[in-house]
């Protein structure tokens, strides 16, 4: 499914986003957000800055930069809160702007050596606590 920029949540900007995830950095080609859910502690999306469906639509220097950029995001995520993995999720069944979630798996975590949850509402944090995690990754992007 290909969407269009004027209904995707990414390109919109809107509060259906804020409601969601905080951005809290922008890259080489990318946008970073924290998650709001935090089942899986410190899970961030990495989004393309423009709208495109999938990551085979980029010429490959969009495509090796963006990667760069995703790998960029767990290597500060790996610093930060030493998740035993990080699981990739890049889905867009129903929203196909380009986008990875990262999600943080620890043993004995929740779904540990199993497949992430996209949004199981179990666990949100206060305002300073984001705001904790955000500098906690952002101190080593």
């Amino acid at each position: 499914m290909k969407s269009d920029p004027k209904d995707c949540l990414y390109c919109q900007n809107n509060e259906t986003l804020h409601n969601l995830m905080i951005e809290f950095a922008q890259l080489s080609v990318s946008r970073v957000f924290l998650f709001k859910e935090q089942t899986y502690r410190g899970r961030c999306l990495v989004a393309y800055k423009d709208h495109v469906n999938d990551l085979n639509e980029l010429n490959d220097v969009d495509r090796n930069a963006f990667m760069s950029d995703v790998a960029r995001v767990t290597r500060a995520m790996s610093e930060a809160f030493h998740p035993e993995k990080i699981n990739y999720g890049a889905y867009s069944d129903k929203l196909s702007h380009l986008h990875f979630h990262l999600a943080p798996k620890y043993i004995g975590g929740p779904d540990y050596g199993g497949t992430f949850l996209m949004n199981p509402g179990k666990i949100y944090l206060s305002e300073k606590e984001y705001q904790e995690i955000i500098e906690s990754v952002k101190k080593y992007l």
